[in-house]
């Protein structure tokens, strides 16, 4: 059984995965709409993510759209995940040297709906695909981002094995409905980087 820590309105769960935790968030509602907190440093310092997050990002993709496996070479970053409008499947994929689930992958579905957030540390390639019509994604850094830093693996890595969910509407997963970036689509393998 997942070992599970409450602190204030999160409940922090860990994976299989050493350091990447789901974070369950208490909202309030009432007629009028719904209440939450997204972060507190002291709750989440006692759930297990002690970081100093120094920027925030947030971007907007459609259907279909496939972001990763990305990870920065020289100035890796630990992130908090959530999404806001939309739903998307989120991967990590452990890359930290020595690490004993070197290779291994973590996946959660995030939706606007369920309010949940997944935390990375560093040391992780990232990416997540849109289940829905329209996602807007939202994440915390504990480093800037590096444009000539970036690096990522192949999101269909054999090696790797992501399960990727079918999108909303669909029985199976189908990869001729996946839409990628130019680069997305040449990252090398899990392999090369040994």
């Amino acid at each position: 059984m997942a070992e599970r820590v409450t602190s204030g309105n999160f409940t922090f769960t860990r994976t299989a995965i050493e350091g990447v935790i789901v974070v369950d968030v208490k909202s309030y509602g009432d007629e009028r709409g719904y209440f939450m907190e997204t972060y507190k440093r002291s709750d989440f310092v006692a759930g297990g993510i002690d970081v100093d997050f120094v920027q925030d990002n947030q971007s907007m993709s459609t259907k279909g759209v496939l972001r990763g496996l990305h990870f920065q070479i020289e100035h890796p970053q630990s992130k908090l995940v959530r999404v806001v409008e939309g739903s998307v499947f989120d991967v990590a994929v452990d890359l930290r040297p020595g690490s004993a689930t070197w290779g291994r992958w973590e996946g959660c579905v995030l939706t606007a709906e369920n309010r949940r957030q997944l935390f990375i540390p560093r040391g992780f390639a990232h990416g997540f695909l849109v289940l829905s019509d329209r996602a807007v994604f939202c994440y915390k850094c504990d480093d800037v981002y590096h444009p000539n830093d970036e690096g990522g693996i192949m999101w269909n890595d054999p090696e790797v094995g992501v399960e990727w969910p079918p999108l909303e509407g669909d029985d199976a997963f189908d990869p001729s409905k996946l839409v990628l970036s130019a680069k997305d689509k040449v990252h090398p393998s899990l392999a090369s980087l040994r």
